[in-house]
């Protein structure tokens, strides 16, 4: 088979892999566009070789060769990426779900490069239904008491509001686990203006975090809150 006959497999794995990758880049993740696209044609391109790359060297009459091997390899190798995007920080583990795309991403690839468009169509349709349609469906679960989830608050220092926000926090029954200030400048970046720092808070209780968001958005001071699971904020 000539390589020009295989050449839209490795346009569809670009195509479908960007579309994850475009996702994941309008979110500001720590793999965006350009990491899941290498992945995805990176896949591709690993199962092209490993079907089509030795059959003229070795000879198809005297060698059978089994291109699983090299599908089994990017399984596995694909770990390496993966691992390198989650880390913890205590007891909270972050980017889980970005590491699960580029594996998903590589299997992507995988079918389009053993020429199983269906599949790599249907599963790209299947990571955004999990991407956008789960996290509405999340959101209606009851929560436990002990589930985390984290507030980061941007305000203006030397005015109390970061004693307000967490009398706040505990009025509406939330317990404060953990507490870390992530970046402190002037707010104009011109070395002149108000202060401003950004704090996170890890807050553990049962009420809506999203109420407790928009309350803390009132209090005056505050420059902007942002509310999510502390497992999934960073995702």
């Amino acid at each position: 088979m000539h390589e020009l006959d295989v050449i839209w497999r490795l346009a569809l794995a670009l195509v479908l892999s960007s579309a994850i990758g475009l996702e994941r880049e309008i979110g500001q993740k720590a793999a965006g566009l350009r990491t899941y696209s290498l992945v995805g044609v990176g896949s591709a391109v690993f199962m092209l070789v490993s079907i089509f790359g030795f059959s003229d060297p070795i000879g198809p009459a005297h060698t059978a060769l089994d291109p699983s091997r090299v599908a089994a390899q990017i399984v596995s190798g694909i770990g390496f990426i993966g691992g390198g995007i989650i880390f913890v920080r205590r007891d909270t583990v972050r980017g889980l779900t970005t590491a699960a795309g580029v594996w998903v991403t590589a299997a992507v690839g995988m079918a389009c490069g053993g020429n199983l468009p269906i599949i790599a169509v249907a599963t790209t349709v299947i990571y955004f239904i999990v991407a956008y349609g789960y996290p509405r469906l999340v959101r209606v679960l009851p929560r436990s008491r002990n589930a985390p989830s984290e507030l980061r608050l941007r305000y203006l220092d030397g005015r109390g509001i970061l004693r307000e926000a967490l009398a706040e926090c505990a009025r509406r029954g939330f317990s404060i686990s953990d507490l870390a200030i992530k970046h402190a400048a002037n707010g104009n970046g011109n070395g002149h203006g108000p202060r401003e720092v950004t704090v996170e808070l890890e807050v553990r209780g049962q009420g809506s975090v999203a109420e407790l968001a928009t309350e803390l958005n009132e209090l005056d001071g505050i420059v902007d809150v942002r509310a999510g699971d502390a497992n999934e904020l960073s995702y």
